[in-house]
């Protein structure tokens, strides 16, 4: 499969603040999450991308091509949506979508059949007319989508995309989502700090972290090596006997997480774990065994595992971040 884009010890300075460490990173086309907390670097990353922020070292290469030679040219196959709104007041949806495609050298007949077309299918048919001062958060969120596909990019940089969206909204866009995910031949880079949303839409993730990779690779194995979880319960318990089982399981080689409540933990052990281990030190500290269940892990796992947070903070967009002079 082609590689989506290549990066070679790529690091970035904002006067002395370093917001890219050494990043080096090989993907290949297809659906990508990019998640991290606030000054991770995720948004930098994306403006170098696109060619909008020139690196202060290092190679970035997107379809085969160095963005720092030909970004301009490598726009054209490329879609932004930002997390900021960016819409034109005193435009109609049909006006701003066939806008944005001129702008990316449509002829203006092909740019507003193309925006009627994406409208109706997003939803917005019965407001194509309606100026954009008078949308929704939800409809802005699909018109933004809308300006983004107009042109037919072979890639979509995705800010934020469910961001400001009820949970009815946010179930819509994940929809769209997954659908253009899988459209041959076309990728996406979706950057959020919600992971679950990273799991439904994508099949590779980047974890960053303080301007470097923690992580990167396919969605299935990572989850796949995080796969030894348990949820243990047990009675006849008291503080003592508790804690003794908990030193117990410690002992053996297990990462133990005590419970919200007395008699419950997760536990975390080796693949040559033999799961009547559990038993077998529950009986020795005095204590019975009620639930043993599997724990599928999931990204907020492994994300809390390399990390040591288990959900980032809301993200901060760059440019407010820049006027403040900190860097995200």
């Amino acid at each position: 499969m082609t590689s989506l884009f290549e990066i070679d010890s790529l690091s970035h300075l904002y006067g002395s603040v370093l917001a890219l460490d050494g990043v080096s990173l090989s993907v290949e086309q297809g659906a990508i999450g990019l998640v991290g907390q606030n000054g991770a670097g995720k948004s930098t990353l994306i403006k170098i991308l696109l060619g909008l922020v020139r690196h202060t070292d290092g190679t970035v290469r997107v379809f085969g091509s160095d963005v720092a030679k030909n970004g301009v040219g490598l726009r054209g196959r490329i879609g932004y949506m930002p997390e900021r709104e960016g819409l034109t007041p005193g435009l109609n949806g049909i006006e701003y979508v066939g806008l944005s495609g001129e702008l990316n050298g449509m002829p203006r007949k092909l740019a507003l059949r193309r925006a009627h077309e994406l409208l109706s299918r997003l939803g917005l048919e019965e407001a194509r007319y309606r100026r954009l001062e008078n949308y929704s958060a939800g409809m802005v969120q699909r018109i933004k989508l809308a300006a983004t596909l107009v042109h037919d990019p072979d890639l979509l940089l995705l800010d934020e995309p469910t961001s400001g969206l009820d949970p009815d909204g946010r179930t819509a866009m994940l929809a769209m989502l997954k659908s253009l995910a899988q459209r041959p031949g076309k990728s996406l880079l979706f950057s959020t700090h919600l992971l679950g949303d990273i799991e439904h839409v994508c099949r590779h993730a980047i974890i960053m972290e303080k301007g470097r990779v923690a992580a990167s690779g396919p969605l299935d194995e990572m989850l796949a090596g995080q796969a030894h979880a348990f949820s243990l319960r047990w009675k006849n318990g008291n503080d003592s006997t508790n804690d003794a089982y908990l030193a117990a399981l410690q002992q053996a080689g297990a990462e133990v997480s005590p419970g919200e409540e007395l008699g419950q933990a997760r536990a975390v052990v080796s693949g040559d774990w033999s799961s009547q281990q559990f038993f077998h030190l529950a009986k020795r500290t005095e204590v019975t065994l009620t639930g043993l269940e599997p724990e599928e892990m999931d990204l907020r796992t492994v994300y809390r595992k390399l990390v040591g947070m288990e959900t980032p903070p809301p993200l901060i967009d760059l440019a407010k971040r820049e006027e403040s002079g900190v860097v995200s």
